[in-house]
């Protein structure tokens, strides 16, 4: 009897943990338009692994992936600050860019509620979306590039055949 209370009371908590995490997924935030996990993900910035493509798949590492391996690569000091500062940038540029898109989905959302609005707003606020995905994507581009200029050929070589899985 208490094995199956105990497995009742265990399912039972197991169904709220899964409750709660679906919950994020579709209860709205402050702002309507957008979840509270869409919320939380724009406050930390949007993801990297998508952006970077066009670099990492021709071989242009991302530079948080080469300080994970910098005692492999055997980066000088120089190096490890150039690479440092790289990461630095894209993180500011992502948390950057992240806050911009909720402060326009914000306005958006205002306008709307408040019926004071006209196609050109519109078009400005929703056109928004493009330069900041561009402005990101340029960001983490750079870093790639960047990165990848701060590397000798051979710390290049060795980090892509450390990286492979």
């Amino acid at each position: 009897m208490y094995k199956t209370l105990l497995i009742t009371l265990l399912a039972g908590i197991g169904l709220n943990v899964a409750q709660a995490q679906t919950d994020s997924a579709i209860t709205p935030s402050s702002i309507k338009t957008l979840t509270l996990k869409q919320y939380a993900d724009y406050q930390k910035g949007p993801t990297l692994e998508s952006m970077a493509l066009p670099a990492t798949l021709n071989r242009y590492p991302m530079p948080d992936d080469v300080l994970r391996y910098k005692k492999e690569l055997k980066l000088t000091p120089e190096q490890v600050t150039k690479v440092t500062a790289i990461s630095k940038y894209l993180q500011l540029k992502k948390t950057e860019i992240g806050q911009s898109v909720l402060r326009n989905e914000k306005k958006l959302d205002d306008m709307f509620r408040s019926q004071k609005l006209d196609e050109g707003s519109i078009t400005f606020y929703a056109n928004r979306y493009g330069l900041y995905e561009g402005e990101y994507r340029t960001s983490v581009l750079l870093a790639c590039y960047n990165t990848y200029n701060v590397l000798n050929p051979q710390q290049t070589t060795k980090f892509w055949q450390l990286k492979k899985p």
